[in-house]
């Protein structure tokens, strides 16, 4: 049975790019009305997802998907026919057929698309960028204003990454401000797309790049988009049980070896060690379904759980973390670039920057003021 979704009642304020596997679906499912206005993911759709379960998404969410792996449109179809909320993304390299195709499905539902510009494959010239667009254009139906730009950077892991991304995205805006845009929103995703060595039975932090790209970038107007907790480059599996868990300007990564003991006990040990760290939120496992869950652990309250477990509590309280964030009201600058202060040698920083200020978009884009 289709969820009863409703119209938003606010402008999103973040669209993270994510998988439509079951980990990210069910931590989107757990969002609450106040925060599920405030998102559009990016959903990437390739053959074998559980499409069906678009239709359980909550009340208020409008998901974008990405059908470039996705060639069979009948089942978002009949989403589509049953009232679920979706936008599709259009590539900017799209094939001139499906162009239509995604064209007329964004007419005939909610009006309005996603227009993926990577920057990593694609021309990103302004004599291309513009030729790419009017093409879309032409062949969609669609108007500037009937359009969100995603300005997708790919991986940014490390400040050399961060260097090189920074102006190629100012240019951009540059040549995005000749449009009349939705909104403009920056993607990029600072999760490696390999972890190895790291020790297990202890916590590393990993810096969050992409976070620190928005802040750096504050003053244009950009919406914020992410990678979650998963890299923008897809890894190994990770084979231990394992936590992504997010807090202010960083990750810390949790891995118990399978070495002694029952995996359910392995796992409450890891659980316990996320629930004692600093970075546990003041609002405990009020802070997000995923919180509560791995609460739950920690007092041995429910089993192990499986990858995809781990995966959904981390990713639910990533959600719950940004929107936090993003909600905040705006700070000081962030430092620039160029700025190697607290820098590690292996790319971490000492202490994480803080978080900086709201996307606002000139036209239509950011945050309507809803505090929830």
């Amino acid at each position: 049975m289709a969820s009863a979704h409703t119209g938003r009642t606010a402008e999103p304020v973040y669209r993270p790019v994510l998988t439509a596997g079951r980990s990210e679906l069910e931590a989107l499912g757990h969002l609450d009305s106040d925060a599920a206005v405030l998102v559009v993911p990016i959903l990437t759709l390739t053959a074998g997802d559980p499409v069906d379960l678009l239709g359980r998404l909550p009340a208020g969410l409008t998901a974008a998907v990405d059908l470039t792996g996705f060639p069979e449109t009948g089942p978002l179809l009949g989403l589509l026919r049953r009232g679920v909320p979706l936008v599709p993304v259009i590539g900017f390299a799209e094939q001139a057929d499906r162009l239509v195709s995604q064209g007329a499905m964004a007419r005939s539902h909610l009006g309005w698309a996603v227009l993926r510009l990577r920057l990593r494959a694609d021309p990103c010239g302004a004599d291309a960028a513009t030729a790419a667009v009017e093409r879309i254009w032409r062949r969609t139906g669609l108007m500037p204003e009937q359009c969100d730009l995603l300005l997708d950077v790919g991986e940014v892991c490390c400040m050399a990454d961060l260097r090189a991304a920074e102006p190629r995205v100012r240019r951009l805006v540059d040549w995005a401000r000749r449009h009349a845009w939705r909104s403009v929103t920056v993607a990029a995703g600072a999760m490696p797309p390999a972890l190895p060595g790291l020790p297990d039975g202890e916590p590393v932090r990993l810096a969050r790049w992409d976070w620190r790209l928005w802040q750096n970038l504050t003053g244009l107007g950009l919406g914020y988009a992410d990678y979650g907790i998963r890299t923008a480059t897809p890894g190994p599996p990770e084979r231990l049980p394992g936590m992504r868990y997010t807090a202010d300007g960083a990750w810390w990564i949790y891995r118990w070896s399978r070495r002694g003991g029952r995996g359910d006990d392995r796992v409450a040990e890891l659980c316990r060690a996320v629930v004692a760290a600093p970075h546990w939120p003041r609002a405990g496992a009020g802070f997000s379904w995923g919180d509560h869950e791995i609460l739950r652990r920690a007092r041995g309250a429910a089993g192990a759980g499986s990858a995809t477990s781990w995966a959904a509590w981390g990713t639910s309280h990533h959600l719950a973390h940004v929107l936090a964030a993003l909600r905040q009201p705006a700070g000081p600058p962030p430092p620039s670039a160029n700025d190697r202060r607290g820098e590690r040698p292996d790319g971490h920083r000492s202490r994480g920057p803080r978080h900086g200020g709201r996307p606002a978009w000139p036209s239509r884009g950011g945050e309507s003021g809803r505090t929830g």
